[in-house]
This record gives C-alpha cells, structure tokens and sequence, in this order.
C-alpha cells in the first residue's frame, strides 16, 4: 500500500516528510490539502505547484487507506467560496526568525538577475528547509529575507530553543554555499519572542495573511532589532 513518505519521495520532496507526519498529513488527508496549508508546512513556492498539481490527480483514499476513484469535478457542487472562513486571531507567546543575506546588495551588483535569481532561490530554500525541521513556518520571503514564526501556527513550549537551532543550522547550510564568483556566502539572525496576536487580516492578500501584531496593534518585535545569530559567533547577543 503507497504511504505518503513513498508518495513524496516519488516527486523528489522527500525533505517534507517530517513535516508531514508532524501534522498527521497522510494519505487521506492530501486531497483536502489547500496551497495556504502547504505554506504553513514550510513548503516552498514552487514545491507547493508540484504538490498541488500531484494532489489534483490523486485518487481519494478512504478511511482503510485504500485509494478509490476521486469524484468529477463536474458532479461536484462545493465552490472554493462556500469554504471561505471568517478571518481569526489569536494570542500566542512565540518567537520570530528573520533571516537575511549579508552583502546581496554588493552581489546583486556582481551577478545577471538570472543568476541572483538561482542564487536566492537556493538560500531560501536551505533557510525554510532548516525552519521546517525544527517546526518553524515560514511567513513571508521578503526580499532576500526569510520571515518565520516559531509557536504558530503549532504551539511548542521550546519554541525560543527551536528557533535558535534552526538559525544556527540555516547559518551553517548558507555557509555551504557560494556564489557564482567564488564567494562564500553568509547569512544573519535575528530572533525575538513575546506574546503577539496573529491571524489573518480581512480582506488581505495572500501575502499578508498569518500577520501578527504586538501591544496596540503596532507590528510584533522586529526579530532583526532584538537578538542577532551571527556567523563568526553563534551565539545571540543584543543587536
């Protein structure tokens, strides 16, 4: 019988694995897997586009988990509107990661947009790699940056250890690479905890979904102005 570790291994995404028995995502989960879920997995861009365009032809598995043939679209009446829900917020005490590239201005002045493209994509990818296993979800890619919640949308008690070792091991994964013109690459951290609200924001895009706010509504601690990872110490320290 196909498992979803057999499953994904047959895409090449293997890597999600953890993530996926983490949040009991299994077979007979998957067709009702949506793209925004994925992303909170900590699935990157264009994996979800593989996922989702593997789950479309999908059979449905029931509830032995066995896969039986999944019904037309046609004799379907559930519009993805009728699943729309009201936006929620919720108090949670979690821990921020911001990840950036340290000197993509001056490298970007060096590369062809196609190779600082390439070059971005791998970092990001190394960086939402080490977030995910260590139970973060990646927010926002800003940029060269990384924008991950560490307690949301799971709720750890280490939340503060899981975002500190993922900073340490997304560090030493940039440290692997470099760049096209023989330059190492290197990376910066910084982490903030506190208590925010996050939730989606009525009416917001997709890109402003799962925003979080601190006291008066004012943005939650900017991660890159209260605790800094950096390469040579690793260790944090006040930024």
């Amino acid at each position: 019988m196909q498992t979803i570790e057999h499953w994904l291994s047959q895409l090449g995404l293997g890597k999600y694995l953890e993530a996926f028995v983490q949040n009991d995502v299994d077979l007979r989960a998957l067709p009702h897997v949506t793209e925004r879920d994925l992303q909170e997995l900590g699935v990157s861009l264009g994996h979800r586009k593989i996922i989702m365009a593997a789950v479309a032809g999908l059979a449905q598995p029931n509830l032995a988990g066995s896969l039986v043939p999944s019904p037309s679209p046609a004799g379907s009446e559930l519009q993805a509107s009728d699943l729309a829900q009201e936006p929620t917020a919720d108090r949670r005490l979690l821990s921020v990661l911001f990840c950036d590239l340290v000197g993509s201005t001056a490298i970007s002045a060096q590369l062809d947009p196609e190779d600082m493209h390439e070059l971005t994509r791998r970092y990001q990818d190394s960086v939402a790699g080490a977030i995910t296993r260590f139970g973060g979800y990646v927010a926002k890619y800003l940029g060269d940056g990384v924008l991950a919640y560490f307690g949301w949308p799971m709720a750890y008690e280490d939340h503060a250890e899981r975002a500190i070792r993922a900073g340490l091991e997304a560090l030493a994964a940039v440290e692997a690479f470099q760049s096209p013109s023989g330059e190492q690459l290197k990376a910066r951290i910084g982490i903030a905890s506190g208590h925010v609200v996050v939730g989606d924001i009525a009416g917001s895009s997709a890109n402003e979904r799962a925003s979080i706010a601190g006291r008066k509504g004012e943005p939650a601690p900017a991660a890159g102005r209260h605790r800094v990872i950096t390469p040579s110490a690793n260790s944090t320290s006040p930024f």
